[in-house]
C-alpha cells in the first residue's frame, strides 16, 4: 500500500511536530528569528527610551515565537505584525505569513492577515522613510518616492511568501488527494480481486457438481440395472439355464459401456481436454474441459453420434423391464422435438426415477407419463410400494449417495422448470417435472 500522509503523522516527532527535521528546522528559523529580533531590540530600546537589555529580550521572545508557527500559525503572524512598529520581526512576519498561506485555514482568515500584515509594513515603512527623507539619510527625487519606497517594501515582504505559501498549500492538499485517491483505487482493485477470487471458487465449484452430476447420471443407472441383471442371474442360475445366458449378456454389455465411457472421461481428465500432455507440461487440469468430457461422455449413454432424446425412452423402458421391472410408458399429446437440452434432460429425469425405483423400490409397479403440451413437457415416473419380501423375489441392495433427486432438481431448474418429488398417499414415491418447450 502507499503511504499516506497517515502514515507520515504516525511516523512519530516531539510534540506538535510530525517528522523530526521539521522540529529541527522550525527550531533553527526561531533561533535565528530571535537573534534578528535580539538585535533590532537594541535599537528599538534606543528609540523607546528603555534600558538596552530590555529591548533585546523584547526581541528574543518575540522572535522566539516562531517555533509555534505550525501550532499556532495565526498567532505568529499576529506577533509579527504586532512588533512591525518596531522595526523589529522581517523573518517572523515573512516565514510566519508562509506558513499560514500553506495551512488549512479559510481563505479569508488569510486574507485578512495578510492584509494587516500589509497595511503594519506599509505605515512603518512610510514613517521610516519619512524620517530617514528628513534626517538627510535619502536623496529627496519627488513627493512621490516614499510612497513607491513603501509600496514596494511592503509587497516585498508580503506578497512573495503569501504566493509561495498558497502554492506550496495547494500542490500538498494535491499530493494528498492523490495519495487517498490512490488508496482508495488499491482497496477498490483488492475488493474486485477478493469478488474475483469468490467467483472464481464459485465457478469451480459448479463444474465440481456438473462433473458428479454428470458421471452419476452416466454411471449409476447401467451400473444398477447390472446389479439388478446380476442377482437375477444368480436366482435363475440353476433353473432357466437360457435365461441366465440372457442375463449375463445384457450385464456384459452394461459392463462394457459403462467402462468405455468412464475411460472417455478419465482419458480427458488425465489429458485437460487438449490431447497427450508432455512431461513437465503442467499438471493442472481445467475442470471446464473435464465437465465438457462428462457432458459429451453422458450424452453418448443411448447413442454414439446424437444425445439422449425422447424417443429413446422406449429403449430405456426396455432395460428395466428386461432386469424385472414392470414399467408402463403414457405419453399424451402430439410428439414433437425440442431443444436438444430439453430432451436430454427429460431424459435424464426419467433415467434417474427409474434408478432410483431399482435401488428403493424392486419389483414394485411404474408408471412413466410423457405430456406433450403447447409450451412444456411435464413427465413424472411414479412407483406403487414395493412388494412383501415373499413376492419380490431376489432382493437387491443397491447403495444411494442421495445425489439423485439433487441431480435431477439442478437440471431442471437450470432450465427453468419445476422439480417436484415425494411420497405418494398409497406409499410410493413420485417424481414430477415440467419444462419449458423452449
Amino acid at each position: 500500500m502507499t503511504t499516506t500522509g497517515e502514515t507520515h503523522r504516525t511516523a512519530g516527532g516531539p510534540w506538535w511536530w510530525e517528522r523530526r527535521r521539521s522540529a529541527v528546522l522550525d527550531v533553527g528559523l526561531a533561533v535565528a528569528s530571535a537573534a534578528e529580533c535580539g538585535v533590532e531590540g537594541v535599537g528599538f530600546a534606543r528609540d523607546a527610551g528603555v534600558p538596552a537589555a530590555v529591548g533585546v529580550v523584547f526581541g528574543v521572545l518575540a522572535g522566539s515565537m516562531l517555533v509555534l508557527r505550525r501550532r499556532w500559525p495565526i498567532a505568529v503572524v499576529l506577533i509579527g505584525v504586532a512588533v512591525t512598529p518596531a522595526r523589529m520581526g522581517v523573518l517572523l512576519s515573512v516565514v510566519g505569513l508562509y506558513t499560514l498561506a500553506a495551512s488549512e485555514m479559510p481563505r479569508r482568515i488569510i486574507g485578512a492577515l495578510a492584509g494587516m500584515s500589509f497595511v503594519g509594513t506599509l505605515i512603518v515603512s512610510v514613517v521610516r522613510a519619512q524620517q530617514d527623507a528628513g534626517h538627510g539619510n535619502l536623496v529627496r527625487v519627488g513627493d512621490w518616492f516614499v510612497p513607491f519606497v513603501a509600496i514596494t517594501t511592503s509587497l516585498g515582504v508580503t506578497a512573495p511568501p503569501l504566493l509561495l505559501g498558497l502554492y506550496v498549500g495547494a500542490r500538498r492538499r494535491l499530493m494528498e488527494s492523490l495519495r487517498e485517491r490512490n488508496d482508495s483505487l488499491e482497496r477498490e482493485l483488492q475488493l474486485l480481486a477478493e469478488r474475483a477470487e469468490e467467483r472464481a471458487e464459485w465457478a469451480r465449484g459448479e463444474e465440481r457438481t456438473r462433473i458428479a452430476r454428470e458421471m452419476h447420471d452416466v454411471v449409476a443407472h447401467r451400473v444398477s440395472l447390472m446389479v439388478v441383471h446380476a442377482a437375477a442371474l444368480q436366482a435363475v442360475a440353476r433353473k432357466d439355464p437360457e435365461k441366465a445366458v440372457k442375463n449375463a449378456a445384457l450385464v456384459g454389455d452394461m459392463g462394457r459401456q459403462a467402462l468405455t465411457e468412464l475411460r472417455e472421461m478419465l482419458g480427458v481428465m488425465r489429458s485437460g481436454g487438449g490431447g497427450r500432455r508432455e512431461p513437465g507440461a503442467g499438471a493442472g487440469v481445467p475442470l471446464a474441459a473435464v465437465a465438457a468430457a462428462a457432458a459429451a461422455a453422458a450424452s453418448r449413454v443411448v447413442d454414439e453420434e446424437d444425445g439422449p432424446c425422447l424417443r429413446d425412452l422406449d429403449e430405456l423402458v426396455g432395460q428395466s423391464r428386461a432386469a424385472g421391472m414392470v414399467v408402463e410408458l403414457l405419453v399424451e399429446g402430439d410428439t414433437r422435438s425440442y431443444v436438444a437440452a430439453v430432451e436430454q434432460t427429460a431424459y435424464r429425469v426419467v433415467q434417474e426415477a427409474l434408478t432410483n425405483v431399482h435401488k428403493h423400490a424392486a419389483g414394485a409397479k411404474t408408471y412413466v407419463r410423457l405430456a406433450h403440451r403447447v409450451s412444456e413437457i411435464a413427465m413424472q415416473v411414479e412407483n406403487e410400494p414395493p412388494p412383501s419380501d415373499g413376492d419380490a423375489g431376489v432382493g437387491v441392495r443397491l447403495p444411494s449417495g442421495g445425489n439423485g433427486l439433487v441431480g435431477m432438481k439442478e437440471r431442471v431448474a437450470g432450465l427453468g422448470g419445476v422439480f417436484v418429488c415425494g411420497p405418494t398417499d398409497a406409499g410410493g414415491y413420485r417424481v414430477s417435472a415440467v419444462l419449458p418447450a423452449a
